[in-house]
């Protein structure tokens, strides 16, 4: 018997330290799973996919499968944006913190990650971009129909108690999740910070700051007036209509930049428009035809 019992002891022993091997992040490594019911990236994309839906955000992912990072991250890669993941850790991450949510949260923080354009930064990871994914992964987590231990289940097991150059603390990262998740269903308590924003349920133009040099200056030279297209996501528009030698100014919802077509159909010129920068549509008579310019 007292054999039987250290055998209990060093077995569970052994599955604290496996918990406690950390990746470069920072981010606790839970026991491996030995079962696999993470099908593949298309479960994977299906739940990136209605998360897109629920908050009403049209963007294509792609989604890539690299066993061995013990990790998951968001990328870009030739204009297309990644998530990409290690199976077996939400294989693993599921089984230790004992739901399904947990994966997906991990999921949901990779696509807050996109949201707020953290990977137009030079300086990495840092605590602030990640409460903010945080916050976005409480928030999608909420609409998917999670409850709030549900969706802190994950930062839960494999968050590091400490706070470091690139991660913040555990504490700092449940209050995130739980902000987001509290603003999903309409519960403020009067302390959400100017990092932390809901996530719009669909695109709206916002009136122009005076002063405010990130909005966007769009004219019309000719001699009528124009109706043109304008996208968030590229890939759903909406007409903007332009009156001749008045500016329409405007800014993008979702990035700090988006896309205008001068037609209402996929063979018309398309260009991509910066906050910051101001353009003007000007008819080419070389070309004949009218184009897009920075000015």
């Amino acid at each position: 018997m007292k054999n039987f019992l250290l055998a209990i002891f060093l077995f569970s022993s052994s599955l604290v330290t496996m918990a406690q091997h950390t990746n470069q992040c920072g981010i606790i490594i839970p026991p491996k799973s030995l079962r696999s019911n993470f099908a593949s990236v298309y479960e994977a994309g299906g739940y990136i996919n209605n998360i897109s839906n629920r908050i009403n955000w049209n963007q294509n992912f792609q989604v890539r499968e690299q066993n061995g990072i013990n990790n998951a991250y968001a990328t870009i890669i030739g204009n297309q944006r990644y998530i990409v993941y290690d199976n077996n850790f939400l294989e693993s991450l599921d089984l230790y913190a004992g739901t399904k949510w947990a994966s997906i949260s991990v999921l949901a923080h990779e696509m807050g990650h996109h949201y707020y354009n953290h990977m137009f930064s030079n300086s990495g990871s840092t605590p602030s971009k990640e409460l903010e994914a945080d916050y976005f992964s409480g928030y999608a987590m909420a609409k998917m129909g999670a409850g709030l231990e549900q969706a802190k289940a994950a930062m839960s097991q494999i968050a590091s108690p400490r706070a470091n150059a690139s991660h913040p603390a555990k504490a700092s990262r449940l209050n995130a999740i739980a902000s987001g998740w509290n603003a999903a269903k309409g519960i403020t308590h009067g302390n959400t910070t100017t990092r932390e924003r809901r996530v719009p349920q669909q695109p709206q133009r916002s009136a122009p700051v005076a002063n405010d040099a990130r909005w966007i200056h769009l004219s019309l030279h000719g001699n009528q007036n124009m109706t043109v297209y304008l996208s968030d996501d590229g890939r759903n528009y909406t007409p903007a209509r332009l009156n001749k030698n008045q500016p329409f100014v405007f800014m993008y919802e979702i990035y700090n930049y988006g896309w205008l077509r001068l037609g209402n159909n996929r063979n018309a010129g398309t260009y991509r428009l910066h906050h910051g920068k101001d353009y003007a549509i000007v008819w080419d008579r070389r070309m004949g035809n009218w184009t897009l310019i920075e000015i």
